[in-house]
């Protein structure tokens, strides 16, 4: 018995369209989450030499978070093509000045880098605002799973009520 390996045609895809907030999203989480969907990695049919993912919008980029001192430290690197060409840029003036390209900057690094990702990429569409012009194509919204990040004063509190429990049942 030979077991045939599946390998997806342009026929077999069936793409979708999503729509994500990025309010208040930690950028490196929300790229990856649209890096999976515009992969297709979250299908079944998925195979890493086919295009198998969906269409992305990505509403409210300006609102977008960076967690730590990245909107001061961290900076964005483009270069003209030219000698001494090299232009850089601290996310913060990025962020104000065009929130689009840290959401696409962000996702191109998740991609594969040859025309495969390319073509992906052409299917990721980015927003300012809550705006988008795809109500047409019927996007149905995704929901990013935020897990609660727990302060230090936060943890030493629950710490100190267990604790208290512990003794007292003694």
């Amino acid at each position: 018995m030979t077991v045939r390996t599946f390998s997806p045609k342009a026929a077999d895809i069936q793409r979708q369209w999503h729509v994500i907030d990025a309010s208040d999203v930690v950028l490196g989480r929300l790229a990856s989450h649209v890096a999976t969907l515009l992969r297709g990695k979250h299908k079944p049919i998925f195979a890493p030499h086919v295009d198998t993912g969906d269409f992305v919008i990505v509403v409210n980029a300006e609102k977008v978070a960076l967690s730590g001192n990245k909107l001061k430290d961290k900076r964005a690197y483009r270069h003209s093509g030219y000698p001494g060409g090299m232009h850089s840029m601290a996310y913060g003036d990025l962020l104000a000045q065009h929130p689009e390209r840290v959401v696409e900057k962000a996702v191109r690094g998740m991609l594969p880098k040859n025309s495969l990702g390319r073509g992906m990429l052409r299917k990721l569409k980015v927003y300012a605002g809550p705006d988008h012009p795809h109500e047409a194509q019927q996007p149905a919204p995704f929901e990013i799973k935020q897990i609660a990040q727990h302060t230090a004063e936060h943890h030493t509190a629950q710490e100190h009520t267990a604790g208290a429990g512990r003794k007292s049942s003694k």
